[in-house]
């Protein structure tokens, strides 16, 4: 399992989640991993759980802690980081909130545009005086960013409508930053998952705009949602599904693929297009 020997990822976003998958399966596959997050007392304990299994997968881990917001923070951790690892061949700006609801103040719309558009640049820049050459950008964005507008006067809320927007212009940023560093053989592309059980849609919050209808509803309420969804049949991708396309995409055997808005959905959005999507709002 070498597909990724000698190389060393950066990763913000890592205590959990997506973000913790690709790490773990960019370790098992060879690569030396840099894990970032925001900088507090429960995210360094969830960080440094991460950190146990890059190294229970052989491979070195530095550890650190800055908001992607904060660009001269993420800065200064990328470049002790970089200077620990002695180089750096993939990034990925992983790191994302998504406070969806209705009755939210319009600062969640403000605040997820900061982290998830903001923060994806400002990792993005930060990293890009060590990338080597031939390295690779990896953003993530989401199905949302590839579905047609909606304003969040729904039951998705200016915390949906931002994360979007945010999604949309990820997968903007990408295309053109594509086009300037491809004279240089650094890659970008654009991963797209659908649902993934992690923190951001796993709360009351995010099932309630599924379902409206019910005060409180559960997971279970929306699995037969979600699966109507999707073109294959399925509520939930795995965390490791999209670790798999990670992997490849940092990986020399995708030396040549960039530019690319790559879509791990299920089906969903050939389905919305033929004008099928049941319980969207």
């Amino acid at each position: 399992m070498t597909r990724v020997a000698g190389k060393v990822v950066a990763i913000t976003g890592a205590a959990r989640g997506l973000g913790r998958s690709h790490a773990v399966r960019l370790a098992e596959e060879g690569a030396d991993v840099i894990v970032l997050d925001v900088g507090d007392d429960a995210v360094r304990s969830d960080l440094d759980e991460t950190a146990r299994l890059v190294e229970k997968a052989g491979r070195r881990v530095v550890v650190k802690q800055a908001d992607v917001r904060d660009r001269a923070a993420l800065g200064q951790a990328v470049d002790e980081a970089v200077a620990s690892l002695g180089r750096l061949d993939v990034v990925i700006p992983n790191a994302g909130i998504n406070p969806i609801g209705p009755g939210r103040p319009v600062s969640a719309f403000a605040d997820t545009i900061d982290v998830n558009l903001a923060g994806t640049i400002n990792t993005v820049h930060a990293a890009l005086p060590h990338l080597t050459e031939g390295g690779s950008i990896i953003l993530m964005g989401s199905v949302a960013g590839l579905m047609p507008r909606y304003d969040g006067t729904g039951a998705s809320g200016p915390g949906g409508a931002g994360y979007a927007f945010s999604k949309k212009m990820v997968a903007e940023y990408g295309d053109w930053l594509a086009v300037q560093l491809a004279p240089s053989g650094t890659r970008v592309n654009v991963v797209h998952p659908t649902n993934v059980p992690t923190k951001l849609i796993e709360n009351d919050a995010y099932w309630k705009t599924f379902r409206p209808d019910l005060e409180k509803p559960t997971a279970a309420d929306v699995e037969g949602i979600y699966k109507a969804i999707h073109g294959i049949p399925i509520a939930y991708l795995e965390a490791a599904d999209v670790s798999h396309l990670i992997v490849y995409l940092a990986s020399d055997e995708s030396r040549y693929v960039t530019g690319q808005q790559l879509k791990i959905d299920a089906g969903l959005l050939g389905k919305l297009a033929a004008g099928y999507m049941p319980g969207m709002s």
